[in-house]
């Protein structure tokens, strides 16, 4: 690392304009004096940066949780930087151990295959293509012979590992720790050396994985990466990490109106943070709006309407945000029907005297993707129809064209006999 770079007044106010919009919601950095370094040699040499993300493709529905790194990773790319977007296929056959209390299962290919291009379908709503470079870790991993993998392993003590919170707790409780677990730090932190990257990004909770890559890269004789570490997002319930399997999330590929309604559900206390780590409006911005929040100029509902169609908008475009947020006002605010509710043709030869089980017609009509969860939500009291509340998941309903069948805040069909 270069221990002092000459540079002109203009060459620093930009220095410090990168560093000021990297550090922009980051958990940590570590060190950010070499950040600060591989800033000031980038703009003296006009060299950009090698900025490294690493996905393993073991879920490849993404939320807006996942996007608190990937909207960083824009934001290098913005200021002019390569991006190094990882795909972990070979990784990703192991499972990254992470918090983990028990040994992954572990992916076959056709999984990782799979996950792997739903991934790249999705990540292009965040990341500029053209601006992204996409490698898979079997290109280096797959080709290293058993005595590489030994001189790898001889890198790092077992004492080291044994310093991650989630082995240190199996080992101590007498749960099992598989030997390829071991591997998956190494594989990740060699990723690093492979790429010669300047900087890799990851959550809180990656922390561990992200330094065995500056620790890699000296083994191997190469400037250590800077690793800058963004928060965990709180879900919908203000209390869990976002998380699919938790319902507490809201899909970038969800339809505009049920984004715009679960970000209507964010609690107020989160709502400053949601706007600093999902969304691009400025921190100028973001910070009149905390102060405003704190003395009262602004209202709650009104910040959060805004945060809601920011989302909407900057996944499904400006037109789209509107048309939620007017669907929002018209059903919730003024409590009235939408207008563009979709007809379900009850088909004849599933009515039984001009009746039908309502679990059945969750069903058959998409309100509900099974009938065990339409049951629970039933039984939860998220089923209206014509806003009488029904509780009875077995009941027997006689349809008459016309009725309103709604689940939950945002969805409704209109029901036809005819």
């Amino acid at each position: 690392m270069d221990k002092a770079i000459e540079l002109t007044d203009a060459q620093k106010a930009e220095v410090e304009r990168q560093l000021a919009r990297i550090k922009r919601g980051v958990a940590e950095i570590v060190p950010e004096d070499e950040l600060r370094q591989k800033l000031a040699r980038s703009v003296s040499t006009g060299t950009p940066l090698k900025v490294k993300l690493g996905l393993d493709p073991t879920a490849p529905d993404i939320h807006i949780g996942h996007t608190v790194v990937m909207q960083k990773l824009r934001q290098f790319q913005d200021l002019g930087h390569r991006v190094q977007l990882l795909i972990g296929d070979f990784t990703g056959r192991i499972g990254d151990p992470t918090g983990k209390s028990e040994t992954r299962k572990q992916l076959t290919d056709e999984d990782v295959k799979r996950n792997a291009a739903t991934y790249r379908e999705q990540l292009g709503k965040i990341l500029d293509p053209d601006k992204t470079e996409i490698v898979y870790n079997s290109e280096w991993l797959a080709p290293l012979t058993f005595a590489d993998v030994v001189s790898l392993s001889a890198k790092v003590t077992v004492a080291r590992m044994l310093e991650r919170e989630d082995f240190t707790k199996r080992y101590t409780n007498g749960q099992p720790i598989s030997i390829h677990e071991f591997f998956y730090p190494l594989m990740q932190g060699y990723d690093s050396v492979a790429l010669e990257s300047d900087i890799e990004l990851g959550g809180t909770d990656q922390k561990f994985n992200l330094l065995m890559g500056r620790t890699l890269q000296k083994e191997y004789g190469k400037e250590p990466q800077v690793t800058i570490m963004t928060p965990l997002l709180e879900g919908l319930d203000g209390v869990q990490k976002m998380s699919k399997s938790l319902g507490n999330y809201i899909g970038i590929s969800e339809a505009p109106k049920e984004m715009y309604g679960k970000a209507m559900s964010i609690p107020d206390e989160l709502m400053v943070k949601y706007y600093e780590l999902v969304t691009d409006v400025p921190m100028e911005e973001v910070d009149a709006l905390r102060q405003g929040l704190a003395d009262g100029a602004v209202h709650p509902r009104d910040a959060k309407m805004r945060l809601a169609a920011t989302i909407v908008r900057m996944y499904h475009g400006e037109a789209a945000a509107q048309e939620a947020e007017q669907h929002f006002v018209t059903v919730f605010q003024q409590r009235a029907l939408p207008d563009d509710i979709e007809d379900y043709v009850v088909p004849a030869e599933e009515l039984e005297d001009g009746a039908i089980r309502l679990v059945k017609l969750l069903v058959a009509s998409g309100l509900q993707p099974s009938g065990a969860e339409a049951r629970r939500t039933v039984q939860g009291g998220g089923v209206k129809l014509n806003e009488e509340k029904l509780s009875d998941p077995n009941a027997l309903l006689v349809v008459r064209d016309g009725d309103i069948m709604q689940v939950g805040k945002r969805k409704f069909v209109r029901l036809r006999t005819r």
